[in-house]
C-alpha cells in the first residue's frame, strides 16, 4: 500500500475532506488544502457551469501562490466530485473542464463509468471511487478506478451499512492500491484508527460542515455542534437512497424521525425531497455518527490544527 505520487510530501496528516453537496466552495477547499490536508468540492456546486471554471482557477492560481510562497509547508492537492449518475446531465461539460484544469484528484460517485475514468487518466490525474460495498468495489476498480473510498456505516450523507472493520477487511482481501475510509470520523485518534485497519487515507465530512469557511446555514452548523451519534437518522426517504441526516433537521421540518416511511428508490433525485416538501441538503441536514467530537465551530485550519494534536498524541501513546 502506497500513497500516490501526487499526495507524496504534500500532507500534514493523512487525511481528505470529503466533498459537501451545497457546503463545499473554493474558501473551504483552499483552507483545508493550505492546512495539508485534501479538500473537495462537488462540482454540481459551481452553478452555472461557468462559476466551475472560474473555481478551478482560483482554486488552482491561490495555492499555487500559497505554495510557492511557504516552501516548508506542506500544500495538499485539490480533488473535484463528480456524481455520474445518469440523472446528472451536466456531466459531460464538467469532466471537460476538470480536463481543462488537470484536476489531481477527481472523486467519482453514484456509478463508475470508464470513459470519465479515461479522459482523468489522459493528462495525469488519478480518480477514487466511492463505494458501500465490496461488489461495487469490484465493479470500480475494473472500470478504471485508481482507488476505491469505503464509504462505512456511521458516515454522513448517503451511507453504506457494513462495518469500517468488515469493509476494510473484506477490500484489503484482494485490492492493494490506495484506500480511504469515512464512516464515523471527526478525531484524529480516528484518523490514526483508519490507518490501523488498512486505510490509506482518513475521509472527514461532516465535522467540516462545523467551519467558519463551510457554505452552511449557521443553524446547520450549531447543530453539528450541539448534536452526537444518537441524534443520525438512516432513511432513503429523502433522495430514494439510504443515506444519514440530523434528527433535529427532520423535527424541523415537521416529521417524526422515528417514523419515517420508505421512499421508491426508482424515484431517485437529489434534492427533491422524495414524498415530502422538504428538501434533503437544503431543509433536512447531512451528517455521520462521527459529530460528536465536534464541540465548536472554528475555522477549517484550526480543526486541521485539533486533528493534527490528537494524531500525533495517539501515535505517541501507542508508540508508532
Amino acid at each position: 500500500m502506497a500513497l500516490p505520487k501526487v499526495l507524496e510530501g504534500r500532507l500534514r496528516i493523512p487525511l481528505v475532506g470529503a466533498p459537501l453537496f451545497i457546503i463545499s466552495n473554493p474558501a473551504l477547499v483552499i483552507a483545508q488544502c493550505k492546512a495539508g490536508v485534501v479538500g473537495s468540492f462537488p462540482t454540481l456546486n459551481a452553478r452555472p457551469i461557468e462559476q466551475l471554471d472560474d473555481w478551478f482557477s482560483e482554486i488552482s492560481e491561490t495555492l499555487d501562490s500559497y505554495a510557492a510562497a511557504n516552501p516548508d509547508k506542506p500544500v495538499a492537492p485539490y480533488a473535484a466530485n463528480l456524481i455520474v449518475h445518469k440523472s446528472n446531465d451536466r456531466l459531460d461539460e464538467d469532466v471537460k473542464l476538470c480536463v481543462k484544469h488537470k484536476v489531481p484528484i477527481v472523486i467519482t460517485s453514484l456509478g463508475a463509468r470508464p470513459e470519465v475514468n479515461d479522459a482523468i487518466h489522459s493528462y495525469g490525474g488519478i480518480v477514487f471511487h466511492d463505494i458501500i460495498n465490496n461488489k461495487y468495489a469490484h465493479k470500480a476498480v475494473e472500470k478504471g478506478a485508481d482507488g476505491l473510498i469505503a464509504v462505512a456505516a456511521g458516515a454522513g450523507g448517503h451511507a453504506g451499512t457494513l462495518s469500517p472493520f468488515a469493509i476494510v477487511q473484506e477490500l484489503r482481501e484482494w485490492f492493494d492500491g490506495p484506500l480511504l475510509l469515512s464512516g464515523s470520523i471527526g478525531s484524529g485518534e480516528a484518523v490514526l484508527a483508519a490507518l490501523a485497519m488498512g486505510a490509506d487515507l482518513a475521509y472527514i465530512g461532516s465535522a467540516f460542515i462545523a467551519t467558519t469557511e463551510a457554505r452552511a446555514d449557521e443553524r446547520y452548523k450549531e447543530m453539528i455542534v450541539e448534536s452526537d451519534g444518537e441524534d443520525i437518522v438512516y432513511t432513503n426517504l429523502f433522495t430514494g437512497i439510504h443515506g444519514n441526516y440530523l434528527a433535529p433537521s427532520v423535527v424541523a421540518a415537521g416529521m417524526d424521525p422515528n417514523a419515517l416511511p420508505e421512499s421508491d428508490p426508482s424515484a431517485m433525485n437529489f434534492g427533491s425531497g422524495g414524498n415530502t416538501k422538504a428538501k434533503a441538503w437544503k431543509d433536512i441536514w447531512g451528517a455521520g455518527q462521527g459529530i460528536g467530537a465536534v464541540h465548536k465551530i472554528q475555522s477549517a485550519g484550526e480543526y486541521v490544527d485539533q486533528l493534527a494534536q490528537q494524531y500525533d498524541a495517539a501515535r505517541k501513546r501507542i508508540g508508532v
